[in-house]
């Protein structure tokens, strides 16, 4: 994602995405050898170079540029959201290599050392105070051609299974049990459990808990059911934490808890945007899913250089 502390769900999902064997593999022998043993025994740290300032929820309409120069590519561009970037070795990095056909045929997926020239890592201070998020700026970076995974200009279908791996790790990092224990332990110490109607808001927090732990231990649920339902029921336990405190739920740091749940209520927001808008996982749940008609687009047949773009 681009989105927590330390290591991010989306180096696990997105590098190379060979770990999960019910979705297409990606990447050569060679590169599944080197990056995945240090990876997973977490001695290198990834990052995620995805969303840019113009190119969010349409991540197809990246303008972060690579062209070829010999046994090299030439990289520049800027990246935003980017978590743990400051501590990243390793990117994944997806960047437009042919800008004259429509714009996701000529995107092409990387392995980045972000210890290389030209990249520099910017905080990005979020509303709770924290600076997870970083924005990365690419000038004239090289990267090795061995360095691509998947074909050139064929890398939306290695981003497609990063994001599908993304949502479902992201939809199964649990934590919603915990919130309905420490909401119910909330309730009582603030004297408010016997509150009908909060009663039944901690009640609809631990049904939708249930529910994620049963779709997870389904082989094959959508990803994007399980990261749906995940950051709606952890808004819904921050909010019921803040209400549960009454006037005391003004205060942040000497609220009860420390204010942990002043943080998560404003940290909901992380969660419900990143690794994909609420909006279109339900355009995406609807489609795959429900097999309902596509969201109509104009551009699929444009060129990428003649689409109008913002900046």
């Amino acid at each position: 994602m681009e989105g927590q502390d330390g290591v991010t769900p989306g180096f696990v999902a997105g590098t190379i995405a060979l770990v999960r064997p019910t979705l297409e593999v990606h990447g050569t022998p060679a590169q599944q050898e080197r990056y995945l043993p240090p990876l997973l025994r977490g001695d290198e740290v990834w990052c995620q170079l995805f969303s840019e300032p113009g190119a969010g929820s349409d991540l197809a309409g990246l303008q972060t540029r690579a062209i070829r120069d010999g046994e090299e590519w030439v990289v520049n561009g800027q990246k935003v959201w980017t978590s743990s970037a400051q501590y990243a070795d390793f990117a994944i990095l997806i960047a437009r290599t042919d800008p004259d056909v429509p714009k996701h045929r000529g995107i092409t997926y990387f392995v980045l050392d972000m210890h290389s020239a030209g990249v520099e890592v910017r905080p990005l201070r979020q509303i709770d105070g924290a600076a997870e998020f970083n924005e990365v700026f690419l000038t004239d970076v090289r990267v090795p051609h061995e360095n691509v995974v998947g074909e050139v200009n064929g890398g939306w279908a290695v981003v497609h299974t990063t994001l599908a791996n993304e949502s479902t790790m992201i939809g199964s990092s649990g934590g919603v049990d915990d919130d309905v224990d420490a909401l119910i332990c909330l309730a009582r110490t603030t004297g408010v459990a016997s509150d009908p109607l909060l009663r039944q808001r901690i009640a609809d927090v631990y049904i939708r808990a249930r529910i994620l732990r049963f779709l997870g231990e389904r082989a094959g649920i959508d990803g994007s059911v399980l990261k749906l339902l995940w950051a709606e029921a952890g808004a819904r336990a921050a909010e019921i934490g803040v209400a549960a405190q009454g006037p005391l739920g003004m205060l942040f740091e000497d609220a009860p808890d420390a204010g942990h749940w002043q943080r998560q209520l404003l940290r909901q927001f992380h969660w419900r945007i990143g690794g994909g808008t609420e909006q279109i996982h339900r355009n995406m749940i609807g489609e795959r899913t429900l097999g309902l008609p596509a969201e109509p687009r104009v551009d699929k047949d444009v060129p990428f250089r003649e689409l109008a773009r913002s900046g």
